[in-house]
């Protein structure tokens, strides 16, 4: 590792409910950071967008805020990196003006167009058995049948809104976009273009487009950027740029790389099988393996990972800190006729404080976080949550206790099946996103998964550090074998051998309410929307066109 004092990296971390922007330390160190609100716009059909105007003046003005209050010189401000939430899709022209609002991550209007390339006879867990085949052998995935991936949002362009299909140059993810603002470059990375299903990923550091995937999604190549590798230098900051942010002209602009990726990389467990584990709006538990592979059954697998020539395990559960907001939100500080409050305390550092004074098992209460459906371990957008075996004797610390298991026993469910997937156990799991900063979750977590659990230091910075650390890569400061040794960790947090037998137990009933519940959810929901939408407080509702 080569040593360069007072060398940083602006990492962008956009997010659904807007940007960050970090001053972060080639070596990992956060000097700055600022957030910057932006809108989510909801529509009929399940239609999800936002404006890509709006991200990238919220970009600015958080940036500039920053950096005016920031005694880092322009000089060391080595490079830009950008991460941003994944599955989206912007049209834009040949000027690289966006032709309509970004489709978004939560937009499944284009289930009904995907399922005009998932007709066929012989099937295999509702994909044509030729087709998934190809898609199996040559991406390691297939197109999810919510019609949240950038695939069903092009297809369902191209049959429903035609006019923008065609006058679209290039189809852009998020971060491909706000690096087209920053570069006046087109371009895709190995691991952001994932999505899109159309690209031969059997050599991580060669990804490249495969004619018959092309073919058989329908979309003509020349719409979608080239690609290049997460550590590559995309170009310099445009001028103009460099001028209103105050940056060094000429400052390199980092390839690059999704929310999910970044956050790998920043939770500095990136050697093969070294595991993590992300709470945060939703969740995930994932690691480095040396092999190319897909659990179709489960719904994830090892796909490219911004680290050059490696694969990554890809997976997620939908609700996780979100059962938090909701339960603040929906139930102990909802505004209604009981609740005149303006303000709400800092509700999660009281939950905190409740919760550690419950006894494990909640009183045998059980929540289920199925809130928003499921994708792993099982993709079920019927199942709905639910609180089991409550009795008089339970009181609302009890119900509180439940949810923060709850969300444990989802996560020892996905874990079991990613730990048979790499064939071996974790011998630690590294902990990041908003939900590590509860040491008494960490606890609960530890108890439950029977691992130790290492809370990451500032693990709400995991994106951007994430970012920071490939640009690092990229300009040569330090390698991906640095990473661990860059990570600090607050505290370990080992299980309690008194809690497992409470613990097992209740896991292997809330293995069999989902057993049981699925039929009835899919009886009751069955003339239901798919779930594709969430009420956030971070989102504000609105109605539009394109």
């Amino acid at each position: 590792m080569k040593k360069e004092t007072d060398k940083y990296v602006l990492a962008i971390d956009l997010g659904t409910s807007g940007p960050k922007t970090a001053l972060i330390s080639v070596y990992g160190e956060v000097a700055a950071s600022e957030f910057q609100e932006t809108p989510v716009i909801l529509m009929p059909g399940g239609g999800a967008e936002q404006d890509p105007e709006i991200w990238w003046q919220a970009i600015m003005t958080a940036a500039k805020r920053m950096l005016s209050n920031n005694p880092v010189h322009p000089e060391d401000i080595a490079a830009v990196s950008v991460t941003t939430q994944w599955s989206g899709t912007v049209p834009v022209d040949r000027g690289g003006k966006n032709l309509m609002n970004a489709v978004i991550w939560m937009d499944c209007r284009g289930c009904e167009a995907l399922k005009d390339i998932l007709k066929g006879v012989l099937k295999f867990e509702g994909y044509p058995l030729w087709k998934v085949f190809h898609w199996l052998r040559l991406t390691g995935g297939a197109p999810a049948s919510s019609g949240k991936d950038p695939l069903a949002h092009i297809l369902w362009l191209k049959k429903d809104c035609s006019d923008v299909y065609e006058k679209t140059y290039k189809f852009l993810e998020p971060k491909d976009y706000i690096n087209l603002r920053l570069t006046g470059r087109f371009a895709a990375t190995y691991d952001s273009i994932l999505l899109h299903w159309v690209t031969d990923n059997r050599d991580p550091s060669r990804v490249v487009y495969h004619e018959k995937l092309l073919k058989m999604a329908g979309i003509d190549r020349e719409k979608l950027p080239d690609l290049i590798r997460a550590v590559d230098i995309l170009g310099p900051v445009k001028d103009e740029v460099a001028r209103e942010l105050g940056l060094k002209p000429g400052t390199p602009v980092i390839g690059g790389t999704p929310d999910v990726p970044s956050a790998c990389v920043g939770s500095g467990a990136v050697r093969d099988f070294e595991g993590h584990l992300y709470i945060g709006t939703s969740s995930w538990i994932s690691a480095h393996v040396p092999f190319k592979k897909t659990d179709l059954l489960h719904n994830f697998g090892s796909f490219p990972s911004p680290l050059p020539g490696r694969y990554l395990i890809l997976d997620e559960q939908e609700c996780a800190g979100k059962c938090l907001t909701w339960l603040r939100d929906n139930v102990l500080y909802h505004k209604d006729e009981l609740m005149q409050e303006e303000n709400a305390p800092d509700i999660f550092k009281v939950l905190d404080r409740i919760v550690s004074r419950v006894p494990p098992g909640a009183g045998g209460v059980i929540f289920t976080p199925w809130l928003y459906g499921e994708r792993t371990p099982v993709e079920d957008c019927h199942i709905r949550s639910s609180l089991f075996n409550l009795s008089l004797e339970n009181t609302r610390e009890d119900i509180a206790r439940a949810v923060f298991e709850g969300v444990a026993f989802n996560q020892k469910w996905l874990l079991q099946s990613v730990e048979k997937f790499m064939g071996r156990r974790f011998q630690y799991l590294n902990f990041i996103g908003g939900g590590a900063n509860s040491d008494v979750w960490s606890q609960i977590l530890s108890d439950v998964l029977d691992r130790p659990i290492r809370q990451a230091a500032d693990p709400i910075h995991a994106n951007a550090r994430g970012a920071a650390f490939l640009a690092s890569i990229a300009l040569g400061h330090i390698t991906a074998e640095d990473i661990p040794g860059l990570t600090r960790i607050r505290k370990e947090y080992l299980p309690n051998p008194d809690n497992r037998k409470i613990y097992d137990e209740l896991f292997a009933e809330f293995v069999n309410l989902y057993k049981v519940h699925k039929k009835i959810c899919s009886r009751m929901n069955r003339r239901a929307p798919q779930v594709c939408t969430v009420a956030d407080p971070a989102i504000r509702t609105k109605t539009g066109g394109h």
